[in-house]
């Protein structure tokens, strides 16, 4: 049989859909569980139905589930078997078999659908596990001579913590060939290649390391597809299989260097080949690069393969040729590839231009460290390179190892430590002990028990006052619109019993308003969470006095809130729409719901055009003028991702959940307060637009009312510039552009002038010094203008090197040193005689160098030293 990769798909699903099991789709390489960055095997997606969290919607299940995980990514390459990315043939039993009948479907579907010869197939067990050994002997046929007892090698645990368990694996032996005998207990590796693995889900591993039984022992298999794959074709390496050959192929086209042709080539186009299908599936998937989390594994990952590259001398881009490629092989399996082609596409050619610039710019300070042929790189050095230029630790370790080199990580890790306690002493909290604080709100907690919270239904409430809490003496607040307590007002925390103010959360601000009792008038500056069940209402008392046990009416701003309402619906309507600009990737990474105006955060890899902006408005402003209702309904969280509501990964959600629909457009989970009818937004209107980090957006917004001032305030300002431009207001464009092009035009007479007087002012240098070298001082010319003056004289007839030395207003010092290439002299080394004396430094070339300090005390001194410097370098004196 001619297999595939689409054909062992189908041959290995086909096998356990005929024995009871359910088809269910892959899972994203992003999983919803904080415990693991990355999905990393086909099991993670069913963890909850292992530990018992959630029920099984069906016994049993099969998937083909793509896998990344980076264990193993310093080897990659080095090897025919591993890889960083890799796709997981699966069958689950939650509950319903074990090892009965995981062990002989296994067997059956190898021997018998894939057609490997039982001869040269061998089992593990794990060393306590006789029961496993017994069924491969009886029920498998399988030779006792053919099982081996193993210990670690077959325990299986998804993570420091979670579900765990013995295993047993089937090896393939690919012959004498690839290694010694003895079966993959005493084997050689490469001979002896796991093919499937296959685990007895029986324990919880928990945070302590002890371990408890699961409620019900289940089945997690899983075989790896390349592995297999290449030995149904033959193959002797996973990197020459159909399913990853194609993208070697394109590798070898992009660097020049064919298959075979050295070692070092085939390690790179195999790590071009593993990091391109990862860094594809990753971003359609939702990681984008960043410096933290999944973001930085995926920017190493790619900046791995240019690195690799740019080794075999590929100057060129690679990454954008080498995602097409896995694209186009497998889209066909995964259809959703070609949907993100594009940007995938847009986010590696971005890294990799980053990347490149970083590498041209670091490479040349780790070139030079290297070249000292010292053993080690200093950490101080190392830190530099990252801090500086942008070059991560573990590409400076990896590129001094190629060459022989180690770098001193301890003192990298000093040098990080500090700049982390600089950071850490600049940006200390004045205010108390917050765990002392916490603690009192604690008691609240357990004496009351939680704030009820009614402002979903009301404004206002008769409520009773649980506790008056001082902060502590001196201390200020602020809230989001910039209103405090006046001078000398005592800062309060107040908790009621029942509130209608919502605490800050979800990017919601906190609602402000009036608490007022029968001895007191207390105003409420901002709304929180205290700590987990109690919400404290923060501000100062304007009359009278507020005592705990008192009967209050709690009433919200309403007028506030309203706008707050506004944007936080607007904000919905405002992310499915740059959802259907920008494609699905757009994720929400933060936002801020208050009064005036709304900010969202997204992962996007680029600016948004401002034909994008203006599609954005359109699609939110379409909505709001159908004026649909708003509609909020608390479910069972499955059925809230059944009906395609939006959650964020990293939120914490419980079994029932708040799904709020705005129209027909947006369905998202959402806690916060909202308007009852798409048209009570008002006009939205994007304001500003920007980065706040690698791969994230920003978009702010305002509504209603804000989105009329901000228009008239527009139209204000357009005004003014008609009249001052003595145009009418559609004509304004055009008259500045006009406006800027005079300005331009005189800024060019006025350079080409400065250009001939400096020339003349050169030739004049040139002439009083009469000798080879010239050092003079020049006061009042900034550093551009001293350096063209610089650059002048050393092109008069006679002149081999110039130093001009100045202050360009009183306070400070500009130098520049110029020498001819022909006289020998080095300007760095002339500069570094003069540096010191003026209380600063420089860098540039032998022909040319700039420096500037803060002594201009020194100006004199640095003169003579510059013309002792020239005057030895020419063996002349210099006037």
């Amino acid at each position: 049989m001619n297999w595939d990769a689409d054909r062992l798909r189908n041959a290995f699903t086909g096998f356990f859909v005929e024995r009871g099991h359910t088809p269910l789709p892959p899972a994203l390489l992003i999983p919803n569980d904080p415990s693991v960055l990355f999905t990393i095997a086909g099991m993670v997606q069913f963890k909850p139905y292992f530990t018992g969290e959630a029920s099984p919607p069906v016994p049993r299940a099969t998937t083909i589930q793509p896998c990344f995980r980076t264990v193993d990514i310093d080897i990659i390459g080095t090897t025919a078997r591993h890889s960083t990315f890799f796709e997981m043939l699966g069958n689950f039993s939650f509950g319903d078999y074990f090892k009965e009948l995981a062990i002989p479907y296994a067997w059956k579907l190898v021997t018998e659908v894939l057609g490997f010869d039982p001869e040269r197939l061998w089992i593990t067990v794990h060393e306590s596990d006789d029961e496993a050994e017994q069924i491969w002997r009886d029920a498998a046929g399988v030779a006792p001579g053919r099982i081996q007892r193993l210990g670690a090698e077959n325990l299986w645990q998804m993570g420091d913590t979670g579900p765990c368990g013995p295993d047993s694996e089937i090896f393939f032996d690919k012959g004498e060939r690839f290694g010694d005998p003895g079966g993959p207990a005493h084997g050689g590796a490469e001979r002896f290649v796991e093919i499937w693995n296959l685990v007895f889900m029986q324990f919880e591993r928990h945070p302590d390391g002890l371990q408890s039984p699961l409620p019900r022992p289940s089945i997690d298999t899983g075989a790896g597809l390349e592995r297999i794959l290449a030995l149904l074709e033959g193959k002797d390496s996973i990197y020459e299989a159909s399913v990853i050959a194609p993208i070697v192929d394109e590798a070898a086209r992009l660097t020049g260097r064919l298959p075979g042709s050295s070692p070092e080539a085939d390690v790179a186009l195999r790590i071009l080949a593993d990091h391109a299908r990862a860094m594809t599936f990753l971003i359609s998937d939702g990681v984008f690069p960043s410096n933290e989390g999944r973001g930085y594994v995926l920017r190493r990952v790619i900046r791995r393969a240019v690195l690799r590259a740019t080794q075999l001398g590929v100057a060129e881009p690679v990454t954008l040729a080498l995602c097409g490629a896995v694209v186009d092989l497998m889209s066909t399996g995964y259809p959703k590839l070609e949907r993100d082609r594009s940007l995938v596409e847009k986010v590696v050619a971005r890294e990799e231009e980053s990347f490149r610039r970083t590498l041209r710019a670091g490479s040349l300070l780790l070139d030079e460290e290297l070249a000292r042929g010292l053993p080690t790189i200093a950490g101080e050095v190392a830190f530099r390179l990252h801090d500086t230029f942008g070059f991560p630790i573990d590409l400076t370790t990896e590129v001094a190892a190629e060459r022989g080199v180690g770098v001193d990580l301890a003192g990298f890790e000093a040098a990080m430590g500090e700049q982390r306690l600089r950071a850490r002493q600049g940006g200390r909290a004045q205010r108390g002990d917050v765990e002392e604080e916490r603690a009192g709100f604690r008691e609240v907690l357990e004496e009351f028990g939680r704030s009820e919270f009614l402002g979903y239904e009301q404004v206002s409430s008769a409520s009773r006052v649980l506790a008056v809490l001082a902060r502590p003496a001196g201390a200020s607040f602020e809230n989001v619109e910039g209103e405090s307590a006046p001078d000398g007002a005592e800062l309060l925390d107040v908790v009621l019993d029942r509130t209608p103010f919502y605490a800050e959360g979800g990017g919601q601000v906190g609602d402000t308003g009036w608490i007022e009792g029968p001895t007191g008038r207390f105003r409420v500056l901002d709304t929180t969470v205290a700590v987990e069940g109690v919400t404290r209402h923060t501000g100062h008392v304007v009359s009278g006095d507020l005592e705990a046990g008192a009967t209050v009416t709690a009433s919200v701003d309403t007028a506030r809130r309203d706008d707050i309402r506004r944007n936080h619906t607007g904000t919905h309507l405002l992310h499915w729409a740059l959802r259907q600009v920008l494609g699905e990737h757009v994720k929400q990474q933060g936002s801020l719901v208050a009064a005036r105006r709304l900010r969202f955060d997204f992962h996007h890899f680029a600016p948004l055009s401002e034909a994008e902006v203006a599609a954005v408005e359109d699609l939110v402003n379409r909505e709001v003028i159908a004026d649909e209702p708003v509609v909020v309904r608390e479910m069972a969280r499955a059925e809230a991702e059944r009906t395609g509501a939006v959650a964020f990964f990293g939120e914490k959600y419980g079994e029932q959940v708040r799904v709020v629909s705005a129209g027909s457009a947006s369905v998202e989970l959402c806690g916060g307060t909202h308007v009852h009818a798409t048209g009570m937004i008002g006009p939205l209107r994007i304001v500003a637009e920007s980065s706040i980090g690698a791969n994230t957006r920003r978009v702010e917004a305002t509504t209603g009312v804000r989105s009329l001032e901000e228009i008239r305030a527009a139209e204000r300002a357009l005004q003014r510039a008609a009249a001052s431009l003595r145009a009418a207001p559609a004509e304004v464009p055009e008259a500045a552009e006009r406006l800027v092009a005079r300005e331009r035009e005189l800024e060019e007479q006025l350079r080409r002038v400065r250009l001939a007087e400096l020339a003349d002012e050169a030739a004049d240098l040139a002439r009083r010094s009469g000798g080879r070298a010239v050092v003079a001082r020049r006061d009042r010319l900034d550093q551009g203008a001293m350096r063209e003056l610089a650059l002048k004289v050393r092109e008069q007839e006679g002149v081999e090197a110039v130093a001009l030395v100045g202050s360009p207003e009183g306070t400070k010092v500009a130098l520049v040193v110029a020498a001819r290439s022909s006289s020998g002299i080095d300007a760095r080394t002339v500069v570094s005689a003069a540096g010191p004396l003026i209380g600063g430094g420089g860098g540039g070339s032998p022909e040319l160098v700039t420096a500037g300090g803060r002594n201009v005390a020194g100006i004199d001194a640095a003169l003579e030293a510059l013309a002792q410097a020239l005057g030895a370098a020419l063996g002349a004196p210099a006037g």
